[in-house]
């Protein structure tokens, strides 16, 4: 027989987003719920208890999470990070050279298609050239999503292939040398490392 007086959980709804459930094996919907113990008289709410802690529940399956699950990248988010970083990498390098390089715009393109976007052309390029904003911010926020789904030796090769764009117009410069240490650190590769990438990939252009 159920007790008149008893204490009783009650959740709200209060977001919607999408998140890796483990249960699911893939990314799905999620709903965020908010709650509070209470006392019920008769199964009715009537005097608040101590708060719930918000999580997160599977729409499809019902498991419930607690919100760090929302720090683990989606399958769709880690499918885009590769591309964006590589674009905003690529962006810097021709930004910290001659954006008018024919050889150096082509190199970049190149990068940029390998990196998952295949429809991008050289309009593409000076489009994202010619969009203003702040791209120290933006890079750092592309590069730091992408740094953490890369074993280190990818990482040394990502930004290898960003100073062949570099290198593709000419012997570095030192404005150049600096776009392609700080990539490196929002990469989270150590200076020293990234200087050692750096010169490797300058042995082994090809010279004219």
């Amino acid at each position: 027989m159920r007790a008149i007086v008893e204490q009783r959980f009650f959740f709200s709804t209060t977001g919607h987003g999408s998140c890796h459930c483990e249960r699911c094996g893939g990314d799905r919907a999620y709903r965020r719920l908010t709650g509070r113990r209470w006392l019920t008289f008769l199964l009715v709410p009537v005097l608040p208890l101590a708060k719930a802690p918000d999580h997160l529940q599977c729409i499809v399956c019902g498991t419930r999470y607690r919100l760090d699950l929302l720090a683990l990248p989606t399958v769709a988010q880690m499918q885009a990070a590769l591309p964006a970083g590589a674009q905003a990498a690529a962006v810097a390098m021709l930004r910290a050279g001659d954006p008018r390089s024919a050889s150096a715009r082509h190199r970049a393109v190149e990068v940029i298609r390998e990196a998952g976007l295949a429809g991008y052309d050289d309009a593409a390029l000076e489009a994202d050239l010619a969009r203003p904003g702040r791209p120290a911010q933006e890079l750092a926020g592309q590069l730091n999503g992408l740094a953490g789904q890369l074993v280190d030796q990818a990482r040394w090769w990502f930004l290898a292939d960003v100073v062949r764009i570099g290198l593709a117009g000419g012997p570095l410069t030192q404005q150049q040398r600096r776009a392609a240490l700080q990539i490196g650190a929002q990469l989270g590769i150590g200076a020293a490392r990234a200087r050692d990438v750096i010169t490797m990939t300058e042995q082994g252009a090809p010279s004219d």
